[in-house]
């Protein structure tokens, strides 16, 4: 652990990439191949699950501190991260622990099969062991909140330094299904067989955000353009006879699909398509609203009732693998040719559908469909230059995405929060209502959106104004009003105002508009009517 605690401050002191990136190879070359490789799961998402409950973890804490329980929930909000401050209070121990990570994880995962004290006594002991770097590191995996600073990209570049194997190759190694439990360091790196894992799904290609037109990108007949379905966006890996659906964010989503598995009746193995799963009734004009979808997402099997109500289709934007053959290097005109041509005789009882390509000759033609894409609940269009091939993560030049304005809305804030991390002792949290008649009706929270210096502000103002204290909330003079950003608003019988948005932040301080001026319930419940 201690080697990894050295890495972790090593990285965490720095911004520079190359710095970051150095002192991880150095790490992945050096360290022992069980803590290797649970550092590459770690930095690709695959963290062990919370052991132990905060709570307890508060308790013990203060405990072996010598605290009272009042004095450590005071100083928590004020550090922002319960790791960080357990690690803080307690007093010096021996720090002689010398266990490798793989070691300290291991005891990590044991604690849930502990009764209450076997545990406490684990958890004390490890923390007399450890040095204050170690502690909350160790800290860090036992709640599931570890973080390092460190995109998976990095950590890619990183490995192929020093393995000296190509980072598309070693991109391509780390996607899908496995744990440090499930395989090695030599398996899944060194010796690696392609054919070891038929499910494994490519890295998606990720477009960035085009704020400004389109007009700079040259010449509209070098790009192809579609709508942005929302949806989740997945890739439907067909190989050996099965299929797999896996999510974006390397979730393997198959049994939530069921109605996929007559894919394999129609579309031969060998084959990958990138597109996006969407609750589409037969025979509708536009797909569902993504609350449709969105009560599928947490279910490991899903009633019949639900597969009748929300059935779904995935909108095919891509081929990514066709008769066994990676092609991602072709320009995207071919592989779309493909695409096309593979789809273009399945019966409709095979729930893939082509996303249609938008016929445009000139910019302000494409605008003018862009306009469209809410009445076609889609978020906006997606531009893809003809000639780019299939890359890996978030590359700036081929692939964009042109979003629709978002909605807006005029909220009263009634309600803030202290942040977390470098926003501990700001309030960022904000809880917003809406006026009907004489009440404020909450509808909504945000936190991002604003500047440092207006979170500054705004925070100086909470401390003087705060009417009740519920916990961590406080309770505020309902008199500063801001605009709210959204990107879609839905029913919602869990919220009192009866709908709830979809990614609501803060666009704008209206500090020029009295709470009195506010939108009310009932525009809300208009721009449902309009949109949702």
């Amino acid at each position: 652990m201690k080697r990894f605690a050295r890495l972790f401050t090593a990285l965490d002191q720095t911004t520079k990439t190359n710095a970051k990136v150095a002192a991880l190879a150095a790490y992945l070359q050096e360290a022992p191949e069980a803590d290797r490789l649970w550092t590459v799961a770690l930095l690709s998402g695959r963290r062990p699950k919370r052991t132990v409950t905060s709570t307890l973890l508060r308790e013990w804490a203060a405990e072996r501190a010598g605290l009272p329980l009042w004095l450590f929930e005071e100083s928590y909000p004020i550090v922002g991260d319960l790791a960080e401050t357990i690690a803080l209070i307690l007093p010096e121990g021996g720090g002689g622990d010398d266990r490798p990570l793989a070691e300290w994880i291991a005891v990590i995962q044991a604690l849930p099969k502990m009764d209450e004290a076997e545990r406490k006594a684990t958890i004390l002991a490890a923390w007399d062991g450890q040095g204050p770097v170690e502690r909350f590191v160790f800290n860090k995996l036992m709640t599931g909140g570890f973080r390092m600073g460190v995109s998976q990209k990095l950590m890619t570049r990183a490995l192929a330094q020093a393995t000296g194997i190509d980072e598309p190759d070693l991109a391509h190694r780390l996607m899908g299904d496995w744990s440090p439990q499930t395989t090695t360091w030599d398996a899944l790196i060194v010796a690696h067989d392609p054919s070891a894992d038929l499910s494994r799904p490519y890295p998606f290609y990720l477009a960035y955000q085009l704020d400004a037109g389109p007009e700079e990108l040259g010449a509209p007949s070098d790009w192809a353009a579609e709508y942005k379905w929302d949806g989740i966006r997945g890739q439907l890996v067909l190989r050996g006879g099965e299929h797999h659906v896996w999510s974006r964010g390397e979730e393997l989503m198959t049994d939530r699909f069921p109605e996929l598995a007559v894919t394999r009746d129609f579309v031969p193995p060998g084959t990958v398509i990138d597109g996006e799963l969407l609750a589409w009734e037969e025979g509708a004009d536009a797909p569902m609203s993504f609350n449709a979808l969105q009560k599928r997402i947490g279910r490991k099997t899903v009633p019949k009732a639900l597969l009748r109500d929300a059935p779904v289709v995935i909108r095919a934007y891509d081929l990514l693998e066709w008769d066994g053959e990676d092609i991602r290097a072709r320009p995207f005109d071919e592989r779309r040719a493909l695409l096309d041509a593979a789809l273009a005789d399945l019966p409709p009882e095979c729930p893939i559908r082509p996303s249609p390509l938008l016929t445009f000759e000139t910019w302000d033609a494409l605008a003018a469909l862009r306009a469209e894409s809410r009445e076609r609940q889609a978020e906006g269009v997606m531009l893809k230059r003809r000639a780019s091939p299939y890359l890996s993560g978030r590359k700036k030049g081929d692939w964009w995405k042109w979003k629709v304005d978002p909605l807006m809305i005029d909220a009263v804030m009634i309600y803030a929060q202290q942040g977390h991390g470098r926003r501990a002792n700001l309030f960022t949290d904000f809880t917003f209502a809406v006026r009907d008649g004489e009440a404020l009706v909450p509808f909504t929270k945000a936190y991002s959106g604003l500047t440092d210096a207006e979170f500054r502000k705004i925070t100086a103002w909470v401390r003087k104004n705060t009417l009740e204290r519920y916990g961590p909330v406080r309770q505020v003079k309902p008199v500063h009003v801001f605009e709210i950003a959204f990107e879609g608003i839905q029913k919602s019988p869990r919220h009192k105002s009866g709908v709830a948005l979809r990614f609501p932040r803060m666009s704008r301080w209206r500090l020029d508009k009295p709470a009195e001026e506010a939108n009310t319930l009932d525009d809300l419940k208009e721009m449902l009517a309009a949109y949702g």
